[in-house]
């Protein structure tokens, strides 16, 4: 096959792409780096020319290429977001129609392996779009920042457009796409979207040291986002033959590479491959993973389905928590009785991990929230449950660290009122006796 003539047959502009798109119908968009700028830009004019009637988007984790065309609140009477994932965007938008008494986004609640499940069983994709790298002389396009929903969505949908861009990395795994799959592609060379990591501070080093001594060398590791798996990557820089198996790769993981403590040898499956389901970071990241055949890219199905997660021994699932109560129900979703962010993967590692031959999960964050006054360790979590109390093992402040497997109810409370803020504590075991003693809970 002439993989050339074919590619220029499907060659179009952004503008002539986006008629394809219904004017009342369900799109799929790539996630984060992988959302094509230039296809979103045209969607965008026909929204402002009014030639959209209603649009239902798909997506998680909306980054700089959604957020600047399609998420405006002038558009919410003809794009409806369905997001798998809240971020900055949805919240504000939120926000100014709970001021206007209206509903302009529809959070779709789920685990992050279920999302693929979810498009294909209960959504009906008019059209995927994304971005993707050059096309090789296989006729391959990778998209080597997601796998994720990305790449089974986009081979489901009714239609599939492609954004073109030097700057996607080629990574290896099943990231990549067929030209015989695709329908039409533009072409659009711009950098990525970058996320900075946020800075680390000694209370995030000080978890990474209450955390440190849980993690041998040849472990497998699953980091989550934030400054707390930051500064535990940072600490584990003279650890040997770590593994990854991870929905996330970041610039610190990437750094525990480059440095030499992830070799994955000691892996049972993908051994000597780092396994990762999506990426985010900055532009050294990203050139890290292109043409690098130690990463491996795969669907999310595959990455945080707690029983592959299980195939490699020891396991440690390291993510974090907004809130976690005196019976140790997790919530690492809402702030506020508001959804905030979104369950992502979180159950499907902390899962995995215990399900792993001497593995194990962690869930960290700091002892306060807001400047120091409002503890994230309370009574009951009000709001949606992110991990019961039956899933849930150890709970890390940079007060200490405790199991809470095999405690009883009331030693699970004294355990986690420990490493609460001090000037919480008297106040949580006052707290603690109202529902163990006086409602009857033991």
């Amino acid at each position: 096959m002439d993989y050339h003539a074919e590619y220029q047959k499907k060659l179009t502009t952004a503008e002539k792409a986006a008629e394809w798109l219904p004017k009342l119908g369900n799109i799929g968009i790539g996630m984060a780096a992988s959302a094509p700028p230039a296809l979103l830009r045209a969607i965008e004019k026909r929204v402002q020319q009014h030639d959209i009637q209603r649009l239902n988007l798909y997506y998680l984790h909306s980054a700089s290429p959604l957020c600047d065309s399609l998420l405006k609140y002038e558009y919410m009477d003809r794009i409806k977001p369905h997001p798998f994932f809240m971020g900055a965007a949805e919240r504000e938008l939120i926000q100014r129609g709970v001021k206007d008494n209206k509903r302009v986004v529809s959070f779709v609640p789920t685990s992050f392996s279920e999302v693929p499940k979810i498009i294909e069983d209960y959504l009906d994709l008019d059209t995927f779009i994304m971005t993707v790298s050059p096309m090789d002389k296989g006729g391959y396009f990778s998209c080597g920042t997601n796998s994720d929903y990305t790449i089974p969505s986009a081979r489901i949908a009714k239609k599939l457009i492609v954004e073109v861009n030097k700057y996607m990395p080629r990574a290896f795994g099943d990231c990549s796409l067929h030209l015989s799959e695709i329908d039409m592609l533009i072409e659009n060379n711009v950098p990525l979207c970058e996320i900075p990591a946020k800075a680390i501070s000694e209370i995030d080093k000080e978890i990474a040291r209450q955390i440190i001594h849980l993690i041998p060398d040849k472990a497998t590791l699953q980091f989550g986002i934030g400054s707390v798996p930051s500064a535990i990557c940072a600490a584990l820089t003279t650890h040997r033959n770590l593994g990854l198996h991870s929905e996330l790769i970041t610039p610190g993981i990437m750094q525990l590479i480059q440095c030499g403590a992830i070799s994955n040898k000691f892996k049972n499956i993908n051994r000597h491959k780092s396994v990762y389901t999506f990426a985010l970071g900055d532009k050294a990241m990203y050139d890290f993973l292109d043409d690098n055949s130690s990463m491996e890219c795969h669907p999310v199905g595959y990455v945080n389905d707690p029983y592959v997660i299980a195939k490699n021994d020891n396991v440690i699932s390291i993510n974090s928590f907004v809130q976690v109560d005196l019976f140790g129900q997790v919530n690492a979703e809402s702030v506020n009785g508001r959804q905030f962010s979104a369950i992502g993967g979180q159950l499907d590692f902390i899962r995995g991990a215990q399900l792993s031959k001497q593995g194990c999960s962690i869930l960290a964050a700091h002892s306060t929230a807001a400047e120091g006054s409002v503890s994230r360790i309370i009574p009951v979590v009000s709001g949606p449950i992110t991990d019961s109390r039956v899933d849930v093992q150890y709970i890390a402040t940079e007060y200490g660290i405790v199991n809470l497997k095999g405690k009883s109810t009331y030693d699970r409370a004294m355990a986690l009122i420990d490493i609460a803020h001090p000037k919480f504590r008297a106040e949580l075991l006052q707290q603690a006796k109202d529902l163990m003693e006086l409602k009857g809970w033991v």
